[in-house]
């Protein structure tokens, strides 16, 4: 029997991630719909993210006392209610107003970390002022060091404890949808202004009075007629440094006085050197299959780099993950927390902060759910013992 989906546009009735997914996609644009779900070039890496976790299966416990789950848990030496964080997301602003700030509200409610993409539509400082909020800063290597300088300034101004690097952008991935939706940067072509007229809400929401919102952690970065989103995008690809290597790291250690984590690492030789540096946390990504095509998922690495880095540093995973049972998974083989993209993107562009936070209800239940029906009733409990992994699918 084909299971039945929900097709309506109200987001409290969403019983899933799919459920939000389908509902951003009505509300928004077709370029913005397909900004957040598309991958690089026939979109194998985004495929496989998804596939990957029915390689797994579950061996569950029964007869074990799982009345009461928990499923809170320590972070990069904090305490929070999940093993989740709202992870770096660009250009948030064109999903619904004030995006960023929705997010950040949504996992400080929520109880979890939010990280702020250096390509947001949001202040670094109105972030970091958001009470009861643990906030990290994503930065790029970009070619103008001076200005990476001047964000790492401000980061400790402001009062972030944690910097992430993005390390596996430093060349663009190739995204074709976004040559086909767009005449040239930041103009839609005729097709997708007309469909932009079917999107009345979404104008109001997003557009109105002031147009498509601008990246406002990058005035030192651009000229000033290049701050609108069109000229942005002419300059932040160009400025990305392919000559990003250990150096550069080494370089920001001694310039930033507080925790660094890298995202974008997967070969376990990488996460053994950083962990030798005194990195103080991985995030194993391989951009939500929008850089590099027929990438390996972090699924398919996360034993083996914790089995070379251990205790040294913290590891997080994202990319593909849409269930709770997929989180679970990925704690189980080793995982300390999980960072959370389009998940949560969906729940956003369906219900601005009350979608998001709906997203994150929804994984929490899930999560807690799967715990129970494995037969453990704590996060640290899990082992790789409770899953096999499948010969051939």
């Amino acid at each position: 029997m084909k299971r039945q989906l929900y097709t309506g546009s109200n987001y409290k009735k969403a019983l899933n991630i799919e459920d939000l997914e389908r509902i951003a996609k009505k509300r928004l644009p077709n370029f913005v719909f397909e900004y957040v779900y598309g991958g690089s070039d026939d979109e194998h890496t985004l495929r496989h993210n998804r596939a990957v976790f029915d390689q797994y299966l579950f061996k569950p416990k029964t007869m074990t006392n799982v009345g009461v789950r928990d499923l809170s848990t320590t972070l990069m030496g904090g305490t929070f209610q999940m093993p989740l964080a709202i992870g770096p997301t660009g250009f948030n602003g064109m999903l619904t107003r004030e995006g960023d700030l929705k997010l950040a509200g949504a996992a400080r409610d929520a109880g979890i970390p939010f990280i702020l993409s250096s390509v947001s539509t949001t202040r670094l400082e109105d972030i970091a002022a958001i009470e009861g909020l643990t906030a990290w800063m994503q930065i790029y290597f970009y070619r103008d060091r001076d200005f990476v300088k001047s964000m790492i300034r401000r980061c400790a101004k402001a009062g972030f404890d944690a910097i992430v690097v993005t390390t596996d952008s430093a060349i663009y991935g190739n995204r074709e949808w976004d040559v086909r939706n767009f005449r040239r940067p930041m103009k839609p072509t005729l097709a997708n202004l007309l469909h932009l007229l079917t999107k009345p809400g979404w104008m109001k929401d997003v557009l109105w009075p002031d147009g498509l919102p601008t990246f406002k952690n990058l005035d030192d970065l651009l000229p000033p007629d290049k701050r609108n989103a069109q000229g942005a995008s002419q300059i932040i690809g160009p400025q990305l440094d392919p000559s990003l290597n250990w150096e550069d790291i080494a370089w920001l250690r001694e310039l930033w006085p507080g925790k660094i984590i890298l995202k974008g690492i997967l070969a376990p030789e990488e996460a053994e050197h950083a962990a030798s540096l005194g990195i103080d946390a991985l995030v194993l990504s391989n951009h939500g299959g929008r850089q590099l095509n027929h990438s390996l998922s972090p699924m398919d690495t996360l034993s083996e780099v914790k089995a070379c880095v251990g205790e040294r540093c913290e590891l997080f995973v994202d990319s593909g993950f849409r269930r709770g049972t997929d989180i679970i998974k990925a704690l189980a083989l080793g995982a300390d927390g999980v960072w959370l993209g389009r998940a949560t993107l969906y729940g956003l562009a369906a219900g601005g902060q009350a979608g998001a936070a709906h997203a994150l209800a929804l994984l929490k239940k899930e999560m807690e759910s799967t715990l129970g029906l494995l037969g453990y009733s704590r996060l640290d409990e899990l082992e790789a013992g409770c899953l096999r992994r499948r010969t051939s699918l």
